[in-house]
């Protein structure tokens, strides 16, 4: 009588176990704020929305303005401009290698994108900082993008939107970059003399010289949920008066009531409030 082998877990070998199936990576994130695992094509149809908790991830211009048009409405413009070196800047590696770098990332050639479109059927012309193409600072491009962006709102009496989500002005462009607050808020002191209404939508984060310049001027001044927005980060603020700052400090709703801003809209309703202030406008 023959003794039958038995076989153990030493003795399988690699190739003899089971094939485990794969989850593609980055198929699962998780919310940074409910700590919650979502599924990430579930987030995306949701706006990119967590469906937990509605914290708001950052999107870049390109998602923003998909959100906002009308389906095949937006007519993108100023796109043929491209940033130069004048200071010949160089930190950690030279400034065109860096611009460079972004716009292979991103696809896009400035921190800007621009055009007009409709929304819900209402004409407009809208704006959107990028926060992908180097944290949407501010260079010369993107004051020109938004300044071209003004003054063709005003010349074909369309309302103007301007989204926003920026670190500031673009330090390696030094004053060059602090002067376009200067430019994009005159040129917006026209638009308003012209009878023009611009919408000024601030979004996770609105910060440095984008906030005490165009930001900060609409006629109307929404902002998301829970966005930072402010000037310098709360962290300096702390350290330099050193004292406790309030709950909630310098985000959408401490400045609704604060005054700053004037509503807080949740991205679903982004869309339908704007149609709704342009036919209040009468724009």
């Amino acid at each position: 009588m023959t003794k039958t082998a038995t076989r153990t877990w030493a003795d399988v070998k690699p190739d003899d176990q089971p094939a485990r199936r794969a989850i593609p990576e980055g198929l699962w994130l998780r919310c940074p704020n409910c700590a919650q695992m979502i599924y990430r094509r579930q987030m995306e149809a949701n706006q990119h929305v967590c469906p937990e908790c509605d914290h708001h991830y950052r999107i870049g211009a390109a998602e923003r303005i998909r959100q906002l048009a009308d389906p095949d409405t937006f007519v993108p413009m100023f796109t043929n401009l491209r940033p130069k070196n004048p200071l010949n800047f160089t930190d950690l590696k030279p400034y065109p290698d860096r611009i460079r770098a972004e716009q292979i990332k991103t696809g896009q050639n400035e921190g800007c994108q621009a055009g007009e479109l409709f929304i819900k059927g209402r004409a407009a012309m809208v704006a959107c900082l990028d926060l992908t193409f180097m944290m949407g600072s501010m260079g010369s491009v993107v004051g020109e993008i938004l300044t071209r962006s003004i003054e063709h709102a005003t010349d074909k009496k369309l309302p103007l939107i301007i989204t926003s989500c920026s670190g500031g002005a673009r330090m390696q462009e030094a004053g060059l970059s602090l002067m376009q607050m200067a430019k994009t808020s005159a040129a917006l002191a026209r638009f308003d003399d012209a009878g023009g209404l611009f919408i000024s939508v601030l979004t996770d984060p609105t910060t440095g010289g984008v906030t005490a310049s165009f930001a900060m001027l609409g006629d109307v001044i929404l902002a998301e949920p829970n966005a930072l927005i402010g000037f310098a980060g709360p962290r300096v603020i702390q350290q330099t008066i050193r004292q406790e700052l309030p709950e909630g400090f310098q985000r959408s709703e401490f400045l609704l009531k604060k005054g700053m801003v004037d509503r807080v809209v949740h991205r679903h309703q982004l869309r339908s409030e704007i149609a709704r202030l342009i036919d209040y406008s009468g724009a």
